[in-house]
This record gives structure tokens, C-alpha cells and sequence, in this order.
């Protein structure tokens, strides 16, 4: 940063370091003290079945294969599962009761926890320690971020893989054809854990490769027979981390390794998912396969709060301005860090323009976008702070309103808690605007809050001893693992004497009944609970 205001001195610096330290550590306090707010998310049950077979496979020497028959499971890596499994057949949680849940939901907030390091790390290295904190705190307020990564245990840890490849890639890139060994071995060990986890890691792999080709094409004042040579010295000396990341895929995914056809198909599955899921998108209903090819940047638009947007165009801008640097040798040496960070950032997005593929549940397939434009806005907001200069008092009061903006967008979080993750900016109203136009509680977490509503109506009643039946819009394990004992869920919905329901996509007009309790969240309501008891005949009939 400029010298006028000291921002690039040592001491300033020092203290943008502690200024990181300290979120991350009020950071980590947070998730120790609201890990255990949330509900199960509609695909955690499989994951947990899968995470056990996994365990069963290495428990029995390897013969044990029903992992690799259930469901479509076999298609992702075990990473995540496969560590929850662990600590819950060690005896560290109650298999039977919530615990093993909440543990679930503390260690993926703990994976969330490291794709912020990671960001930190990642933006301070190529931009300065002050873009490193501010990459950091636009991230933290992304409730598609701080609230998705208790929930999200898939695709958080993904991401976090996934942002700790580019930190390797970013610190190999200047030193090739001859990378450290200790940059080679963390590579290997970020993409090793990141297949170990979705087939999506070939981004990774693709970033690299892109950023070995650069490194190699320009190199100025060498005929194209050395720069050949230079990116074959750079693959021969980056295969050791090819090996580590082989033999950690294997690992957590073994299936992927068990023929070599299987990585293909796992890539070609992933872009035709046959199955039928709705989703919405500006008001309009659609199947997920009849989605737009703008769906994901729609989403962004909307999902992302106004000071990640601002340090977006702020960082357009500044890659802009510094474009003609490329015609020099030294302007394509300082770009060349960048060039996996803004692939990363963009390749995806354009690959959902041009591909369209199916889509659904918002951005969330695509989490790990979210860190890599981080770290973009981070540095836009630094070159934007370096050009102002001459403006001093204009900045400073700039500086002031994005403090302002930061503070709003903490207390929007702070009214959704611990439902973040249904964050959305002021563009579309915030939460209240998404009322049957945007996807809102996915993943139903309020269904835990809402279940703790039914216990508390039925305890009031005071009919102690006699059982009722719920009826669950979700998976029965949704509401069975919150309820009281007496409370059973039932599969049948004729019968059911109550109903539990989030309201995303109209889930909670599927049947009638007195409505007993609400979850709401700004004035919006994201779960219902109803009492049938009263319904005869016809009215009892679902939608």
C-alpha cells in the first residue's frame, strides 16, 4: 500500500497479520459455540452410510465392497466421510444419538476453517497482508460460506481442497522447472485431497497445467526447443506430487483406482445426471436439468453480499489497467502467480455458460468458486486503495463506508443464525426477496429447531405416555434424530397426526393442518410445523 499513510510499513503489515489471526480466531470460537445449532442436511444420512462402508472396506483387509455398490456414492471420494466414520467407530460420539451429527457439523466447519487460512494465505502472498485480510473478511460475511460450512460436507471440504491447490500452484509457479520439495509434497497432498473427495479436482489439475504452459511460453530471449524443454523438467519434477496425490486418492477413494476407466466415468456421470430435481431461479420453476446456462452467475449476483461485488469490479478493473503490462517480460512474470487464481475464478463459470449443465441448489455446487474470488476482491480492494493515493481523505472515507458495509452485512448474519447460509444481498431484497422466486432452505437445517417447537407443543399438552406420528417434508432422519420418542415419523402421510416442513420450493402446502409453529428468519418463514389430529376424511388427502 501507499507510503503516504504508512499502510506498506512493517508495523502496518504486522498488525494487518494479527488483524487475520484474530478472525480466524474469533472464527474458530464461533463454530465451537454454534456447531450444534444445525439440522441434518437431506444428503447427509448417505454420506454417513458411506463414510461406514468405507471404514467396513479397510476393516475387513479389503474384501468388504459394499461401499462401491451403494447408491451413487462410489462416484465421489470418502475424504470427509470417511473421517467422520472413523471418529464415530473409535467410540468418540453415540453412533445412536445426535452427537454423531454435531460432530459431523463441527469438523466440516473445521474444514471451513482451513479454506479461510487457506484464502488468507493465498491472497497475502499474491497481493500484499492487507488483501489477505481483506479477501478474508468478504468471505467470512458470505453466509454461502460462514454459514454453509457447518452444513455443506461436501462441498465445503471440496473447496477448502481445492483453494490450498491454488496456494501450492501460486508458490510453485515462479520457481519452475525447479519447485521446492516442499512446495512439491504440499501440492501433492492439496490435489490428493481434493480427488479424495470429487472428480472436480481436475480444475485443479487443469489450473496447473495451464500454469506450467505459461511458465514455460514466456520465458523471453529462448528458442520454442528450450521452452519445450523447460515444461518437460517442470512435469519431471512436479511428479512426485502426482504420485503423493495418486496414493492419497487411492486412499480416500478407492474405487477411482480399482479400474483405470473409473476417474472417466466418474467425470462423464457427473456431467449427465439423469435423476429429476426442481429448481427455481428468479421465479421460475424448472427441473434442474432444464436449467439456464446464466443459472450459476445469476446466483452469484445474488448470493454474494454487495463488498464481495464491489471487490470483484474493483479487481476487473485493476486487471484492466494492468493488461499492457503483458507485453513486457517483467509484466508476465508478476501476472504468472495470477494465472491459476483467475482460472480458477472463471473457468468454471464459463464452462457453466457455454456447457449449461444441470444445476440446482443455488451456488452450491460451486463453492469453491467462492474463496478464488475472494482472493480477486481482495486485491481489487488493495489496487483501488494504491490508486487513490492522491485522494487521501476521499479514500479514508471510502474506507470508512466499507467498514459500514462489512458491519450490515455481520448484522444480516447475525439476525439469520444460525441459518447464514440463506444470505442474500439487497439486490433482490435480502432474504425477504427470495419468497418463491430463489432456492432458500435447501438443505432444511430449520427442521431441527422446528422438531424442538413439537416437543415443546406436545409437552405443554400434557398427554404423557401416548405417541403421535409425524409426517416429515424431508428425509426421515431429518426429524426422527430431533424428536421426542414419542413423536414417530411416518412415511405415510394420510396418517400423520402432525407435519414438519421447510418451505423451500412450497414443500409446506403438501398438506393441511393448524399450523402450531413457525421457524422464521426476517420476517420470512422457513419451517412450519402443523397439527392434523383435528383433519377428517378428504382434508387429511395430501397435495
Amino acid at each position: 500500500m501507499s507510503d503516504l499513510n504508512g499502510m506498506s510499513s512493517p508495523s502496518a503489515t504486522h498488525w494487518a497479520s494479527r488483524l487475520a489471526l484474530l478472525l480466524l480466531a474469533a472464527t474458530g470460537v464461533f463454530i465451537a459455540l454454534s456447531f450444534d445449532r444445525h439440522g441434518i442436511s437431506n444428503d447427509e444420512e448417505v454420506q454417513h452410510v458411506y463414510g461406514r462402508l468405507l471404514v467396513d472396506f479397510y476393516a475387513s483387509g479389503l474384501s468388504d465392497l459394499r461401499a462401491f455398490e451403494y447408491k451413487n456414492l462410489y462416484l465421489y471420494g470418502g475424504l470427509f466421510d470417511l473421517i467422520a466414520a472413523a471418529i464415530e467407530r473409535v467410540g468418540i460420539v453415540d453412533a445412536a444419538g445426535p452427537a454423531v451429527w454435531d460432530m459431523r457439523h463441527l469438523l466440516s466447519a473445521g474444514f471451513g476453517l482451513l479454506g479461510l487460512v487457506g484464502t488468507w494465505l493465498l491472497a497475502r502472498r499474491l497481493a500484499g497482508d492487507w488483501a489477505g485480510v481483506a479477501a478474508l473478511v468478504v468471505l467470512l460475511v458470505t453466509g454461502a460460506w460462514s454459514g454453509a460450512m457447518f452444513t455443506h460436507t461436501k462441498d465445503v471440504p471440496f473447496a477448502t481442497a481445492m483453494v490450498w491447490s491454488l496456494y501450492w500452484i501460486v508458490r510453485i509457479a515462479p520457481s519452475l522447472p525447479r519447485p521446492s520439495r516442499g512446495d512439491v509434497i504440499g501440492l501433492g497432498i492439496a490435489l490428493g485431497c481434493a480427488f479424495g473427495l470429487r472428480i472436480g479436482a481436475v480444475f485443479a489439475v487443469f489450473y496447473l497445467g495451464m500454469t506450467m504452459l505459461a511458465a514455460a511460453a514466456w520465458r523471453d530471449g529462448e528458442p520454442a526447443c528450450a521452452r519445450v524443454a523447460v515444461f518437460g523438467r517442470s512435469l519431471v519434477a512436479l511428479l512426485p506430487a502426482a504420485l503423493i496425490a495418486l496414493v492419497l486418492m487411492g486412499l480416500f477413494w478407492p474405487w477411482a483406482v480399482m479400474s483405470t476407466g473409473n476417474l472417466w466415468k466418474a467425470m462423464t456421470t457427473f456431467s449427465h445426471f439423469s435423476f429429476l430435481l426442481h429448481t427455481i431461479l428468479a421465479g421460475q420453476v424448472m427441473a434442474n436439468g432444464d436449467a439456464p446456462a446464466h443459472y450459476l452467475l445469476s446466483y452469484l449476483l445474488v448470493r454474494l453480499p454487495e463488498i464481495f461485488l464491489l471487490g470483484l469490479a474493483l479487481a476487473a478493473l485493476a486487471g484492466l489497467r494492468a493488461m499492457p503490462r503483458l507485453a513486457s517480460a517483467d509484466g508476465r512474470r508478476a501476472a504468472l502467480p495470477w494465472v491459476p487464481v483467475v482460472l480458477a475464478a472463471l473457468f468454471p463459470l464459463a464452462y457453466t455458460l457455454l456447457a449449461a449443465p444441470p444445476l440446482y441448489n443455488g451456488i452450491r455446487h460451486f463453492t469453491f468458486l467462492l474463496p478464488p474470488l475472494a482472493v480477486l476482491a481482495g486485491a481489487g480492494y488493495v489496487a483501488a486503495w494504491q490508486r487513490a493515493a492522491r485522494w487521501p481523505r476521499g479514500r479514508w472515507a471510502a474506507l470508512a463506508g466499507c467498514v459500514v458495509l462489512v458491519a450490515g452485512h455481520v448484522i444480516t448474519l447475525a439476525r439469520l443464525h444460525p441459518y447464514e447460509y440463506v444470505a442474500y444481498n439487497g439486490f433482490v431484497g435480502g432474504l425477504r426477496g427470495t419468497s418463491e422466486r430463489w432456492e432458500q432452505d435447501y438443505w432444511a437445517d430449520s427442521l431441527r429447531e422446528a422438531a424442538g417447537q413439537l416437543n415443546a407443543f406436545v409437552a405443554r399438552e400434557g398427554t404423557s405416555g401416548k405417541s403421535y406420528t409425524v409426517a416429515v417434508c424431508a428425509e426421515s432422519l431429518q426429524g426422527t434424530v430431533w424428536l421426542d420418542p414419542r413423536l414417530v415419523v411416518t412415511r405415510d402421510w394420510w396418517i400423520a397426526d402432525f407435519f414438519l416442513s421447510p418451505t423451500h420450493m412450497d414443500c409446506d402446502s403438501a398438506v393441511k393442518g393448524q399450523l402450531i409453529g413457525t421457524v422464521e428468519r426476517e420476517g420470512v418463514v422457513l419451517a412450519v410445523v402443523k397439527d392434523r389430529r383435528m383433519l377428517v376424511g378428504e382434508e387429511r388427502r395430501p397435495r
